[in-house]
């Protein structure tokens, strides 16, 4: 997963009955719906147990208006064959759902068994309303599956739903005020500086003369400071 994260509050949801849906997705109707290759069948087959789409919210199972965006949201549970999933399996699932979609990993069984929530931000492309644009993916940490869930968050449409819903999963809080596509903008900003300092850091480490370590360490200075004020 690109980012990882402690979730600022438990990320497990209690999702209202009305809202269930409980249908397994095949896999054969995500490749059908996007034009998976050989590869990306291979993972699908090595790491996934079972896709079930397992709730719906949306404006007439939860009695929430629908936002340009965010028409509906669904929760799929994914049964996980091994202790990991490649990201391109969720962005395989996510390019077949013209939809939001928030993703619960199980693995293992019984006692054993764990659950983490992964999601991207999914919003209409600005150039073609008929494609969707994915944020890097967010999530929370392994948990017992038997963790207690929380209460869905309040909202007052689909859109604050959707945000409240993926706050849990955010690795940075929002500043106030902050829209939601600039919150996650500032996220991955925050991911790309980090990236930058760790590089910096290597550079620096690897460097003999002392000149050049001077540069070096006043290039990292800086890159700390911007990262240091993107992440608050």
């Amino acid at each position: 997963m690109s980012q990882g994260a402690t979730a600022q509050k438990p990320a497990l949801i209690a999702y209202p009955k009305q809202a269930a849906f409980g249908r397994v997705l095949p896999k054969n109707k995500i490749y059908e719906h996007s034009g998976a290759n050989t590869r990306l069948k291979e993972l699908f087959v090595e790491q996934v147990e079972q896709i079930v789409w397992q709730y719906k919210l949306a404006p007439e199972t939860i009695n929430l208006p629908a936002r340009p965006g965010v028409p509906e949201i669904q929760v799929f549970s994914i049964q996980l064959k091994s202790t990991e999933l490649h990201e391109d399996v969720l962005r395989c699932i996510d390019g077949a759902v013209q939809f939001p979609i928030l993703f619960e990993l199980n693995q293992g069984q019984g006692d054993q068994a764990k659950t983490r929530v992964v999601a991207a931000y999914k919003r209409p492309s600005e150039a073609d309303a008929s494609r969707w644009v994915l944020s890097s993916y967010f999530t929370s940490n392994w948990m017992p599956a038997a963790t207690a869930r929380t209460a869905m968050p309040l909202a007052l449409d689909m859109a604050h739903l959707y945000s409240g819903l993926l706050q849990g999963l955010m690795p940075l809080p929002a500043r106030p005020q902050e829209a939601l596509p600039d919150w996650i903008a500032r996220i991955e900003q925050a991911a790309s500086k980090r990236r930058e300092v760790e590089k910096t850091q290597a550079r620096l480490a690897k460097e003999k003369q002392f000149n050049r370590k001077v540069e070096i360490n006043a290039t990292l200075r800086q890159l700390k400071t911007e990262l240091e004020q993107l992440s608050r």
